[in-house]
């Protein structure tokens, strides 16, 4: 395939460098060079690689899915362990504890004083003694250590992660997501076959059309040889004698109608070209020569005949349909996994500074962490139900269209098949009518040379050979467009 793109390419830039140069060109090259240049094929080319690469994107959702995330945050106020009242108590341990003891020596000591069990003296030198340790002082600054070791120090925060997710069921939204990838690029596919036949039905349609309209030149040609051989010997005959100026202007007049029709016949034949040139990619003013301009039987061609089933399922319009329906059955599959329950299989390594792992410390430190994740719908008010529905109509009515399309293709190639068969009636007829036109020529012809036949029987002779020359070409190049028509039908244009 590559090795015939290639060879297409070679041969249109070769005919575009030589513009000047006259070329003839064969119906298989015409559609070479029409394939090669199409830009619409060209779009389908791009679409059917753009349909590849979304399902090779599609087979990914099978594998599992890495992120990394990372970030840097800076706060006014830092995560407090203990609330202001908790600090203040901290922060005067010392003094709370030094009340405590003139409460002890109070509440605990006076009775003992007072019913003698302890001297006053040994009492005061007890007071006297933890007063000396320094309880309030050491208390403060040990309270004050204590709130400073519950500081978090979170103000400024470093924290990353990565995470692993594999899916495990998705309720079979990964598999429809798949098969609609290799249905889009099926559908791509055979849209870019039908482009492909149509740009070939078109390039026949066009170079067939040149070539019956050279072969109308050339009758126009020969015709206008005719009537200006005949007004030679009518101004002859008039310089004898023999012939009145009537009839030398009637044959004038048949000789301007011939030089019209020879010259539309002319421009018909450079517009055809030209629109030739424009359907292959050519300049519009390249001078070519089709092949079969010279052919003497336009219409001779081989008929295929092709089962009409087989043909029908071979058309790329009826495989696009059915890439409609099974897009349109993945769809449902698509919506119903919405509904289904989910799990997927996850993991990951998380870090941060501070770390939550060792008393808020200013260092790096991560964990690893394996789990599962289960999503699981419980109650939606039959909304899956509803949108499945749905979504299975409009498969329904796909296959509707399909069945109707297949219906109307079916009628399509039996009217082009009684086309053809008309066609070839048309040209039987035309042929017995060019018989009976050429003898009835050759009698005019010779019963004027013989002087008993007027100008005038001679200049219907010749026009009514003429017509049916034009209607024999005609006929040929409509039995030509009526077997390509079938072939499209068919779906056999190759």
């Amino acid at each position: 395939m590559q090795e015939m793109k290639r060879t297409i390419l070679y041969i249109a830039v070769t005919l575009a460098a030589l513009p000047a140069v006259s070329q003839t060109l064969t119906l298989d090259s015409c559609r070479a060079l029409a394939l090669s240049n199409n830009r619409q094929l060209a779009i389908g080319r791009v679409k059917k690689d753009v349909a590849m690469n979304m399902r090779k994107s599609a087979r990914t959702k099978y594998l599992p899915r890495i992120t990394a995330l990372g970030g840097y945050e800076l706060t006014s106020k830092e995560i407090s362990i203990l609330n202001d009242g908790q600090k203040t108590l901290f922060n005067n341990l010392g003094t709370t504890v030094s009340a405590g003891v003139g409460d002890f020596a109070k509440n605990v000591l006076a009775p003992y004083i007072a019913d003698g069990t302890i001297s006053p003296a040994a009492a005061q030198k007890l007071m006297q003694g933890l007063q000396s340790m320094g309880i309030d002082t050491k208390g403060n600054s040990l309270g004050a250590a204590i709130t400073d070791a519950f500081r978090t120090d979170t103000r400024q925060i470093f924290a990353g992660s990565v995470m692993l997710t594999q899916p495990i069921y998705m309720g079979g939204a990964i598999r429809a997501l798949n098969n609609m990838a290799d249905i889009q690029e099926e559908l791509a596919e055979n849209g870019l076959h039908q482009r492909t036949h149509e740009t070939i039905y078109e390039t026949d349609h066009i170079y067939w059309l040149v070539v019956s309209l050279r072969h109308k030149q050339e009758l126009a040609k020969r015709f206008n040889t005719l009537v200006v051989q005949l007004h030679d010997d009518v101004e002859k005959m008039i310089r004898e004698g023999v012939a009145t100026k009537a009839d030398g202007l009637k044959v004038a007049v048949k000789v301007n109608e011939s030089e019209i029709a020879l010259t539309q016949a002319e421009n018909g034949v450079a517009l055809a070209k030209m629109l030739l040139c424009q359907q292959c990619g050519l300049p519009i003013d390249s001078d070519i020569t089709l092949a079969d301009e010279n052919t003497d039987n336009i219409a001779l061609i081989s008929e295929t005949s092709v089962d009409p089933q087989t043909a029908i399922d071979n058309r790329a319009e009826t495989k696009m349909l059915e890439n409609a329906i099974d897009m349109s059955r993945q769809t449902t599959n698509l919506v119903r996994a919405a509904f289904l329950p989910q799990v997927a299989l996850t993991g990951g390594y998380m870090i941060s500074n501070p770390n939550v792992y060792n008393g808020f410390e200013r260092k790096f430190s991560g964990i690893w962490n394996v789990g599962i994740i289960f999503r699981v719908p419980v109650w939606n008010w039959f909304e899956g139900t509803y949108k499945v529905r749905a979504s299975k109509a409009a498969t329904t009515m796909a296959e509707y269209e399909l069945a109707d399309a297949k219906e109307k293709m079916a009628l399509q190639i039996n009217q082009q098949k009684f086309k053809v068969s008309e066609a070839n009636k048309r040209l039987a007829m035309a042929e017995k009518n060019i018989k009976s036109a050429e003898e009835n020529l050759r009698c005019a012809t010779l019963g004027f040379k013989e002087g008993v036949i007027s100008s005038t029987d001679v200049i219907g002779a010749q026009t009514a050979w003429y017509q049916a020359k034009s209607q024999k070409i005609d006929a040929e190049i409509d039995v030509r467009m009526s077997q390509l028509s079938l072939q499209k039908a068919q779906g056999t244009m190759e």
